[in-house]
């Protein structure tokens, strides 16, 4: 592009483009319209000093204004001041990188035979240096601090969050069985008599609190390093919080699917049960706008053994056909193309986003059943990939927004203490596995629990047996 067709499109006050030079191949010239005039500035810049700070960059005469034939304005180049660049994108993708408020500091003088040069304030580029660079701390003052008085707590791996050993239960005895009969029948009750909005509540709430989300204590922030759960669980030292947020999705959708092909009555009774999982289902995702909870009642629904029972989906699609509609046109498309990354959630009024894809993705050692399967099946390309890792670094600065939206959504919130107890990953890993069980091998527990669903599921409408003609 030529100097007098820029000219031509920079027309308005304040107007501006970016060319390529054709006097200087391989820089840039700056185009804009200022004061009546069409003012270009040629863009070529050298490293002349770096250092942990910022990087400084001098420009002799390619950033000052040149008249139409390029020749430098020498009375331009003499007044202007020296001028700062917000920090650019770091040239890999890091999941922990969030945008802060410029150095405040006076620019050195300038030399006006030398020209103008800008001065690139670059941000610290891991959670450390950035949590110093905070506290106002850098390089040899830093290490002083650290030295003298030891106030800089590096943050460190956690333990788990969950204890169910020590959990102390209103709606079982301090020793029980796996699936104990009496414990049972109650969680049955009380899935069946709660309103779908309440259960919704009571979910996000929960899910908020393990996540770090809601309920962040300043010694908490102190030992995550970070002020949400949302960026740590980008981390290498937020591992802990991932497993954990595995086993909660995996423990909240085996006991969800325990009640679905526990319901032993007519196909009738427990498509009415199907009708209350989806109509939760649909207040998490619309409503409460938690996508991780959506995910586990979701992966209930869509269990083998809880798919397989064609009597009691023929009973929902009979009984009520809206809630059947409604599960099979909207719920499952939106969840296939959530874990596909066809599908972004509006940030306004999300409390919990989808973050599954990158927990299986980055503790594949640990993730079990189909979740894990997502990152080995063949239509799951490099862009699926590349669209959760920068989902990912989007999810980590947006904390404060999650905790706010979780805030505003559960503000009138009710808490029953026997409804909440049933989301409770304690009481869950208690009912399934029983007080000695709970502590067993994670792989093991899940493996042995897959047998028990199979069992339910057969027993509810056996396998049909095929024969040879």
């Amino acid at each position: 592009m030529s100097l007098q067709v820029s000219e031509t499109l920079v027309l308005s006050q304040g107007d501006f483009l970016v060319r390529q030079s054709q006097s200087s191949p391989g820089d840039f010239v700056l185009t804009c319209r200022w004061d009546q005039r069409s003012l270009h500035f040629l863009i070529r810049k050298t490293a002349i000093q770096a250092g942990e700070t910022y990087t400084q960059v001098q420009s002799p005469e390619e950033s000052t204004p040149c008249s139409p034939n390029g020749t430098p304005n020498s009375e331009s180049r003499s007044t202007q001041t020296a001028t700062r660049a917000p920090s650019p994108p770091s040239p890999t993708p890091s999941v922990n990188s969030r945008s802060r408020p410029l150095v405040d500091q006076d620019p050195p003088t300038l030399d006006a035979d030398r020209g103008c040069y800008t001065e690139l304030y670059l941000e610290p580029q891991s959670y450390t240096e950035r949590l110093k660079s905070e506290d106002g701390l850098t390089g040899t003052d830093q290490r002083r601090r650290e030295e003298d008085t030891n106030v800089y707590v590096s943050p460190v791996m956690e333990m788990t969050s969950f204890n169910p050993t020590m959990y102390q239960s209103k709606l079982m005895p301090e020793r029980n069985k796996p699936l104990e009969a009496s414990i049972l029948r109650r969680v049955k009750e009380l899935l069946s008599e709660i309103d779908p909005k309440v259960a919704a509540q009571h979910i996000t709430k929960a899910d908020c609190k393990v996540a770090r989300i809601l309920d962040v204590s300043p010694e908490v922030e102190q030992m995550m390093g970070v002020s949400s759960g949302m960026e740590l669980l980008t981390l290498p030292h937020g591992q802990q919080l991932r497993r954990d947020l595995l086993e909660r999705f995996h423990t909240m959708a085996t006991m969800l699917a325990v009640d679905l092909l526990g319901c032993t009555g007519t196909n009738e009774e427990r498509a009415c049960l199907f009708h209350k999982m989806i109509l939760i289902a649909a207040e998490l995702k619309s409503n409460m706008g938690n996508m991780f909870g959506f995910a586990a009642v979701m992966r209930a629904l869509e269990l083998p053994q809880v798919s397989r029972l064609e009597q009691t989906w023929v009973a929902l699609r009979q009984r009520h056909t809206e809630s059947a509609i409604l599960y099979e046109k909207t719920l499952r498309p939106f969840m296939k193309r959530l874990d596909n990354g066809r599908e972004s959630c509006p940030l306004t009024g999300v409390t919990f986003p989808h973050v599954l894809p990158l927990l299986f993705l980055m503790e594949k050692k640990v993730a079990m059943g189909e979740g894990a399967d997502l990152w080995e099946v063949m239509e799951v390309n490099v862009d699926v990939v590349m669209f959760h890792l920068g989902a990912a670094r989007t999810i980590a600065q947006l904390g404060g927004i999650y905790q706010s939206n979780a805030e505003t959504k559960l503000q009138d919130f009710q808490e029953q203490p026997e409804t909440m107890e049933l989301f409770l990953t304690d009481f869950q890993l208690r009912l399934l596995w029983g007080s000695r069980g709970a502590t067993e091998n994670q792989a093991l527990r899940y493996a042995k629990f897959d047998q028990v669903l199979t069992a339910l599921s057969n027993k509810l409408e056996p396998p049909v047996k095929h024969t040879d003609p």
